[in-house]
């Protein structure tokens, strides 16, 4: 018989014995006398007498029930929360159950059209990519059971074609945390794995969890996008495989296992950019065909076969060219005179400075850049936005006047119409 068993059958004693020295003890503090006492029993026995009725309800109710316990004839409804809290308490961690209960993956339906759409207003020029995402995305959402990540994505392509900024959109409109790392800062070799995995005991910094460990145990469903992993040192790739591949990091501070089931891994490279621009032309409508010169292409640039295996897809970037071209630049025009506390006129941009400026990224050839394009904006612009600004003029459009780019309020152009 346990000692909780032997409480709960001697309680009524124990509430007569304690009851008997409360008496004792009030006796005392009367100083003994018992004329005293008997005065203040005959002034207060109504009281007394109704308190000493309802502790010996109490006390027989015990009774009563550690007989009918004693019978096992207690009735379901006192008997099932027991039970269970019993169960749970006695014979597991209640409270780690309940953190894995909160972690399985529940099936969510999403509207892949309008999540495709969603990322193509804000991602020029890779249309085909954000409609791809949007149907992976969908349908890995909606598995119910799942011992791996929502998905491990690979964007690849020439620097500045958006591949950071679609993880970065992509998280905004599944309204899920933007967990970032630019993984050229993680190029050493063990300092790198203990600032993302946390430091084993005994070591400076162990009494704290990593900079992903620590972000995915309190936002499990969170976008990790990282940024050139192939920048990475190869013992950060190796803590990833068990992310990637069974569901979990673990904290290197206290051995927990920290749930990646619920989270999206996006990894951006700009390795084998040639290579991949090739193959995405040739391979266009063979995703088979496609998948597999990637692979070997970035094996040649350096992936390790064991992180290419563990990637779910990956998705080539085209360069952009064209009218995205003018549209990436039409919308940095307007940022830019956004962030001088100006604003833009319906129509104020003039189509020569686009095209202009669409013929000097082709002159740069397919390394050119949507960076690349920032900079000529900023050398054609800045200043005339700076003096416009100083001029006191709020509301500007942008003509070519005698092969320079002019500045003007909405009075001094024709074809500007009101901000």
């Amino acid at each position: 018989m346990g000692i909780g068993e032997r409480l709960t059958r001697y309680s009524p004693l124990i509430f007569l014995v304690a009851t008997c020295a409360m008496v004792v003890q009030l006796l005392v503090q009367l100083g003994g006398s018992f004329t005293t006492a008997a005065r203040w029993f005959f002034q207060h026995q109504r009281l007394f007498l109704w308190g000493a009725a309802g502790f010996a309800s109490f006390l027989w109710l015990l009774v009563v029930l550690s007989l009918l316990r004693h019978w096992n004839r207690l009735p379901g409804w006192l008997t099932r929360r027991r039970k269970l809290m019993d169960i749970l308490d006695r014979l597991t961690n209640r409270k780690e159950l309940e953190d894995k209960l909160s972690q399985e993956a529940t099936p969510v339906f999403l509207d892949a059209e309008a999540l495709s759409a969603s990322l193509q207003a804000k991602v020029v020029g890779q249309d085909r990519i954000c409609l791809e995402v949007a149907s992976q995305i969908r349908r890995r959402l909606a598995l119910m059971q799942r011992g791996k990540p929502v998905g491990v994505f690979l964007f690849a392509g020439p620097p500045g074609t958006g591949k950071t900024y679609l993880g970065k959109v992509l998280a905004d409109m599944l309204g899920r945390k933007l967990l970032h790392f630019d993984m050229t800062q993680y190029s050493s070799g063990g300092f790198a794995a203990s600032s993302l995995f946390g430091t084993q005991k005994g070591y400076v910094g162990s009494t704290s969890y990593g900079k992903l460990t620590e972000s995915l145990r309190d936002a499990p469903d969170s976008v990790v996008l990282l940024d050139e992993i192939e920048k990475a040192h190869s013992d950060v790739h190796k803590k990833f495989l068990t992310a990637w591949n069974d569901g979990f990091v673990t904290e290197a501070s206290d051995g927990r296992q920290i749930s990646t089931t619920r989270a999206i891994f996006i990894l951006t490279t700009n390795a084998a950019v040639d290579t991949l621009a090739e193959l995405s032309r040739l391979y266009a409508n063979s995703p088979d065909e496609l998948r597999r010169g990637a692979d070997a292409a970035l094996r040649a640039a350096g992936f390790a076969p064991e992180v290419l295996s563990r990637i779910d897809r990956i998705f080539v970037f085209d360069p952009v060219q064209g009218l995205d071209i003018a549209r990436v630049a039409a919308l940095e025009i307007e940022s830019m005179i956004h962030s001088y506390g100006l604003s833009i006129t319906l129509g104020g941009i003039d189509p020569n400075i686009l095209m202009d400026l669409i013929d000097r990224q082709g002159r740069l050839g397919q390394g050119a850049s949507a960076r690349d394009l920032v900079r000529a904006i900023e050398d054609t612009l800045a200043d005339s936005l700076i003096e416009a600004k100083r001029n006191g003029v709020t509301c500007v459009s942008l003509v070519v006047r005698n092969g320079l780019v002019a500045v003007l309020p909405p009075d001094a152009s024709a074809a500007a119409t009101a901000c």
